[in-house]
């Protein structure tokens, strides 16, 4: 399956195209702002281009009131991007292409479990070994059905999602997989990633066609993306994108994992645990220079 990567403008495309991709189910917060002004920075230090992802592809969860409020937080902070912000939700028909594409290969499969039958599954087993997200690993009892049994269930109306059968992607790719780590600095380290911690990972949703792993390198990818930065709780994903990326033929961006905002209990800043959110803040009379300066001062980095 062949993708083209987008045009944004000849001196954009000779350099380096940073992204900021939130995703629209609440309002941003600090963590949020560290992670677009390290963008923004490594962008200008660079003489690059930043572009805004919306990543709405969960349709119960993002909203655009919150939409227009991060893009509105955004311009605050003193931000802007170099094309129209592409919404995940408007290029379903591309992630079904690739999911198509998988499935045909024979690297992608139908499950018809829910959470629930998978969780019973384990527990009857005893293993409870979990994928870095935190859900049980699939136990794989939907990738030896035969066609026959697939196809009734189809045409019985069984809901399903696909899954990556990790084993036989693995068995595909012949290169050994790399990718390029600079964290916060203009270091680069090689890494090797393991996808198999991953296990048989969803790769396509019931209620939409594609998870957040496939969406992100394909957009990636279309959108001529050089470099990702994002925090290291997102690190463990890169693995499974790098052999995302190399099965679908897509290109690698550099990648560059920052630390997270803490809060004074050492935790991770958490929209559903009610850390500040920036339209608070500016309610309160703080200034863009003031959250500049707070996040600098915490992350020891200057914004």
């Amino acid at each position: 399956m062949a993708l083209q990567a987008c045009d944004i403008d000849d001196v954009s495309m000779k350099g380096q195209i940073f992204r900021f991709a939130p995703s629209p189910n609440g309002y941003l917060h600090l963590g949020h702002a560290f992670s677009a002004l390290l963008n923004r920075k490594l962008t200008m230090a660079a003489g690059g281009a930043l572009l805004l992802r919306i990543e709405d592809i969960d349709p119960d969860r993002s909203q655009r009131h919150f939409e227009a409020a991060l893009i509105e937080d955004l311009h605050w902070l003193g931000l802007d991007w170099s094309e129209t912000p592409r919404r995940q939700s408007e290029h379903f028909a591309q992630y079904r292409r690739a999911l198509d594409d998988l499935v045909q290969r024979g690297v992608a499969y139908p499950c018809f479990c829910s959470r629930g039958e998978i969780a019973k599954t384990c527990a009857t087993s005893g293993d409870a070994s979990r994928d870095p997200d935190g859900a049980f690993l699939y136990p794989g009892t939907c990738r030896g059905l035969s066609p026959a049994e697939r196809e009734r269930r189809f045409l019985d109306g069984q809901r399903f999602a696909l899954r990556l059968d990790m084993a036989k992607a693995l068995a595909e790719i012949t290169l050994l997989l790399t990718y390029r780590e600079f964290r916060e600095s203009n270091v680069a380290a090689e890494i090797i990633p393991k996808p198999e911690i991953w296990g048989d990972v969803l790769i396509g949703r019931r209620d939409v066609p594609a998870s957040y792993h496939l969406a992100c390198v394909l957009d990636d990818h279309i959108q001529g993306i050089t470099d990702v930065v994002r925090g290291v709780d997102l690190e463990p994903s890169t693995a499974l994108h790098r052999l995302l990326q190399a099965l679908l033929g897509l290109k690698t961006p550099n990648y560059h994992h920052h630390r997270l905002v803490l809060d004074r209990e050492g935790r991770k800043l958490s929209k559903s645990k009610g850390a500040p959110c920036l339209r608070d803040l500016r309610a309160q009379g703080v200034s863009p220079s003031q959250v500049r300066e707070e996040l600098s001062r915490r992350m020891n980095v200057p914004l």
